[in-house]
C-alpha cells in the first residue's frame, strides 16, 4: 500500500519522479494506438500531428545543418577527417530523406486516413534512419576518444536527445524511437569504458555512468513536458474544431428552417390573401358555388398554415423539454380506431381508402392520449398524401412480446434505402427538389419520434420503392 501512495506522489511531483521511463511508454502506447485507430476524428488528428511535424522539421533545416557541418568540422579537425566526412555524408543523406517526406506532407492537401498512416510510416522510417546515422557519428567519435570523460561524444548526443525532445513531441512514435536509439548509445558508452578497465566503484569511470543516467532522465522528463504540452494543445485544437462543426450544423439547420418555414408559410398566406381578395369582389348571393370554392381554398389554407404552426411550437417545446405529457393507462385499439375514422373523409376526398386490418382488443399501455392521436394522425395523413388514388392504407394493432405494435401500411412510392436520417431528421424531406410532388416541412416525423420515443416506445419503417412503406409504432404494454 505504501508503494501505491509513493509511486502516485512521485508521478504527480514531475522532476522528482522515478518512473519517467513507465510514463513515457503510457504516453507513446496511447498515441501509437490512437494512430492506429480509423474513425474520421483520429484520422484528422493524425493529420495534424503528421503536418505540424513535417512543418517544424523543415523550419528547422538551417539549425540542423549548423550542428552537422560544426560537428563535422570539430571531429576533423581534433580526431580524424576520414571518419568526420564519412559520417557527416550519411547524416546529409538521413536528413535529406526526412526533409523530402516533409516537403510532400506540406504540399499534400490532406482529407485521406490511407496517405496518413502512408506519410506517418515514411516520417517514422526516415527519423529512424536519422537518429542511427546521428548515433553512428557518435559512437566513432567516442572510439576516437579513447576510454576517457567522452566530453565532445556524450555533449553532441545530449544536444542530439534534447533536440528531438523539443521538436519531435508532435509523433510519439517518433519520438520514441529516436530516444531508445539514443539512450542505447548513451549507456553504450560509459558502460564500454567500465567494461574494458574494470576500475574500481569510487573510480571517475562509475561517476560518469551516473552522470549519463542523470542527463539521460532529463532528456525524458523535457520529452514528457513538450509531448504533454502538446497534447494539451491538440486536445484544445479538437474541441475548437468540433465546436466549429456544431455551430456549422446549427447555421445550416437555421439556414433550412428558414428555407422551408418561408416557403410554406408563403404558400397558404397568399392562397388565403388570394381567396379573401376574390370574395370581395363576388356576389355570394349570385354566384354561391363559386363563393363557397373560394372560402373552401380559404380554409383549407387556414389549417395547413395553423398545422405548420403548431408543428413548430410542438418542435420548440421537444427541444427546450417542456413537452408535457398527461400519461394514463388507456387502450390503444381505441385511438387506433378514432384516428382512423377521422382521416376517411379526407382519403376518400382523394379516393384512398383507410381500413382496419387486424386490431387486438384489450390491451394497455401507459401513454398520453391526446399524443398518441398526434402519431397516427401524422401516420395516416403522410399515407393518405403518399398513396395514389384507388388504392388502399391498412392499420393494425397486435401484441407481440409485451408490447403494442400499431402498423400503417400504405402500397404508396416507398422510401429509397439509406434515409432514415431524412425520413427522421429536422426540416428534412426524402425528396428536397424544388420540384417535389408533395409539400410539407419535415418536421412531422421527428416530432413522431420523439413522442413515440418518450413514451418508451420506437418507430420504425420497412419500405420497398414503388410498393409501398409501413411504419411501425411499438409501445410496451401495461398490467391492468
Amino acid at each position: 500500500m505504501k508503494s501505491d501512495v509513493r509511486i502516485r506522489t512521485n508521478e504527480a511531483n514531475g522532476p522528482l519522479s522515478l518512473t519517467m521511463p513507465m510514463m513515457l511508454f503510457r504516453w507513446v502506447s496511447k498515441f501509437v494506438q490512437s494512430s492506429n485507430e480509423t474513425t474520421p476524428a483520429s484520422a484528422k488528428r493524425l493529420e495534424k500531428q503528421i503536418k505540424d511535424f513535417a512543418s517544424g522539421g523543415v523550419a528547422l533545416i538551417p539549425q540542423r545543418q549548423g550542428i552537422y557541418l560544426g560537428a563535422m568540422l570539430l571531429c576533423s579537425f581534433f580526431f580524424n577527417f576520414q571518419t568526420a566526412i564519412s559520417c557527416y555524408l550519411f547524416c546529409q543523406v538521413a536528413d535529406g530523406l526526412d526533409s523530402l517526406v516533409s516537403l510532400r506532407v506540406m504540399r499534400w492537401s490532406g482529407g485521406s486516413a490511407r496517405q496518413s498512416q502512408k506519410y506517418y510510416f515514411q516520417l517514422l522510417g526516415t527519423s529512424t534512419l536519422s537518429a542511427t546515422a546521428v548515433a553512428t557519428f557518435v559512437l566513432l567519435v567516442a572510439n576516437l576518444e579513447g576510454t576517457s570523460s567522452h566530453m565532445t561524444s556524450l555533449f553532441f548526443l545530449f544536444a542530439a536527445g534534447l533536440f528531438a525532445a523539443v521538436n519531435n513531441h508532435q509523433l510519439p512514435k517518433v519520438l520514441a524511437v529516436r530516444l531508445v536509439i539514443y539512450s542505447a548509445v548513451f549507456l553504450f558508452i560509459p558502460i564500454r569504458d567500465i567494461w574494458i578497465l574494470n576500475p574500481p566503484l569510487k573510480s571517475v569511470y562509475y561517476m560518469h555512468l551516473a552522470t549519463v543516467l542523470f542527463v539521460l532522465y532529463f532528456v525524458l522528463e523535457c520529452s514528457m513536458i513538450f509531448l504533454r504540452l502538446y497534447q494539451k494543445g491538440l486536445d484544445q485544437y479538437e474541441e475548437l474544431r468540433i465546436e466549429r462543426d456544431r455551430a456549422k450544423e446549427v447555421y445550416e439547420l437555421k439556414s433550412q428552417f428558414v428555407s422551408v418555414v418561408s416557403h410554406e408559410l408563403r404558400t397558404p398566406l397568399t392562397s388565403i390573401i388570394g381567396a379573401l381578395g376574390l370574395m370581395k369582389t363576388i356576389d355570394g348571393a349570385k354566384n354561391p358555388t363559386g363563393f363557397a370554392k373560394i372560402l373552401e381554398i380559404a380554409d383549407k389554407n387556414s389549417k395547413r398554415l395553423s398545422n405548420l404552426i403548431n408543428d413548430l411550437l410542438d418542435l420548440q417545446k421537444l427541444e427546450s423539454d417542456s413537452m408535457n405529457y398527461q400519461m394514463a393507462p388507456l387502450d390503444p385499439a381505441e385511438i387506433v380506431g378514432d384516428s382512423v375514422h377521422a382521416i376517411s373523409v379526407h382519403a376518400e376526398g382523394v379516393g384512398v381508402d383507410v381500413h382496419l386490418a387486424h386490431v387486438d382488443q384489450g390491451l394497455c399501455v401507459d401513454a398520453d392520449q391526446d399524443r398518441l392521436t398526434q402519431v397516427l394522425d401524422n401516420l395516416l395523413s403522410n399515407a393518405v398524401k403518399f398513396s395514389d388514388a384507388g388504392t388502399s392504407i391498412e392499420v393494425s394493432l397486435q401484441a407481440k412480446a409485451n408490447t403494442a405494435v400499431i402498423a400503417v401500411k400504405d402500397t404508396g412510392i416507398g422510401i429509397p434505402e439509406n434515409s432514415h436520417d431524412l425520413v427522421f431528421g429536422k426540416f428534412s424531406q426524402v425528396d428536397s427538389s424544388d420540384h417535389r410532388a408533395h409539400e410539407g416541412t419535415g418536421l412531422g416525423l421527428s416530432i413522431v419520434q420523439q413522442i413515440v420515443e418518450a413514451h418508451s416506445g420506437q418507430i420504425h419503417y420497412e419500405s420497398e420503392l414503388g410498393e409501398g412503406t409501413t411504419f411501425f409504432v411499438t409501445l410496451p404494454l401495461q398490467a391492468k
